[in-house]
């Protein structure tokens, strides 16, 4: 007899997994723990097979002999319903994969992290694609039009995040760029992209062009009365152009100052290649009458908190500004 919503709504669960059969072939199960699913049973030649339609009440009676009939349809065509949901589901699960978040966090993992980039650039990246995500994360990569990168882009220029929005279409690109050398995608959308997009203006930081001006700096920065520590880091920077991060980490194990160079390893750097930094004899004086005072073990400019940790970017950066107001005093 076919089942009746009252029926259904009456069967109740027991020690072992039932049928309760409806009509040509679609039936319902009941679980121990009170789940019931529809199936429908139905054979290609001599083989029994099932094809699971969903579950009661999300999938009511009506629906699912809608959707037995349908798969009888399918058998009657030469059809197979069960590996055609299967396929699909694959299908489902490859395109899932092939997003441009998916592709995207793909590309920084084999081609950044891989590859060894530094930390920043790889945050940088991360940066990048949070601006993306809502757009287009969740899009397939092979269906992404112009337009649709453009829409986030246009939202950062419209903050007034010029230079984030260039970056991040560049970021875009690349994207599209390793989706097409993995076979995921054929083009790169945001190559047409270039001419829509304001052009920052470029902002040239303060520096200081005159000897006679430099020597003020360093005639300040001797005058420097904070951390002794921090002084011996202002003293030396000028002299071995690092950027204040490779400074901030100098290693003792790093300099040779018998032979006067600072070897900084791959790793440290921004462009990831070993780099020998000559040191002048200014420098290497410096350098020793450190040691004599914190001793040649872990970090060169060790925090004041903590010698296991190196001096902070705020200290230095706070010192410098100190500095430069005495010159401009």
């Amino acid at each position: 007899m076919p089942l009746t919503e009252t029926r259904l709504r009456a069967l109740k669960p027991k020690d072992k997994p039932y049928k309760v059969a409806d009509d040509r072939g679609l039936y319902i199960e009941v679980s121990p723990s009170g789940g019931k699913l529809w199936r429908f049973r139905y054979r290609i030649g001599t083989v029994e097979k099932k094809l699971s339609i969903g579950s009661y009440p999300e999938i009511n009676i009506k629906d699912a002999r809608q959707a037995a009939y349908e798969a009888r349809v399918k058998v009657a065509a030469g059809g197979d319903p069960a590996m055609e949901k299967r396929k699909q589901k694959i299908r489902s699960e490859f395109l899932s994969a092939q997003t441009f978040e998916a592709v995207a966090r793909e590309y920084i993992d084999e081609m950044m992290v891989q590859n060894g980039r530094a930390d920043a650039t790889i945050i940088k990246a991360n940066f990048f694609l949070d601006q993306l995500t809502d757009a287009i994360g969740s899009r397939p990569i092979d269906e992404i039009e112009p337009f649709e990168v453009l829409a986030p882009l246009k939202r950062l220029e419209a903050k007034g995040k010029h230079e984030t929005a260039k970056k991040t279409r560049s970021f875009a690109s690349r994207v599209f760029r390793y989706g097409v050398a993995t076979t995921r995608c054929k083009g790169d959308p945001t190559a047409m992209l270039r001419g829509a997009l304001i052009t920052p203006k470029a902002k040239h930081y303060a520096a200081i062009l005159e000897p006679k001006d430099l020597g003020g700096l360093l005639r300040a920065i001797q005058d420097y009365t904070g951390n002794f520590i921090t002084r011996y880091a202002l003293l030396i920077a000028p002299h071995v152009f690092v950027r204040p991060g490779e400074l901030r980490h100098a290693d003792w194990k790093e300099i040779d100052l018998e032979e006067g160079v600072w070897r900084i390893p791959e790793g440290k750097m921004k462009a990831r290649r070993p780099h020998a930094v000559p040191l002048s004899k200014q420098v290497v004086g410096y350098l020793k009458e450190l040691a004599e005072m914190v001793g040649t073990e872990g970090y060169v400019f060790p925090s004041a908190r903590a010698s296991v940790r190196p001096m902070s970017e705020n200290t230095l950066n706070a010192a410098f500004c100190v500095t430069t107001v005495m010159l401009a005093a």
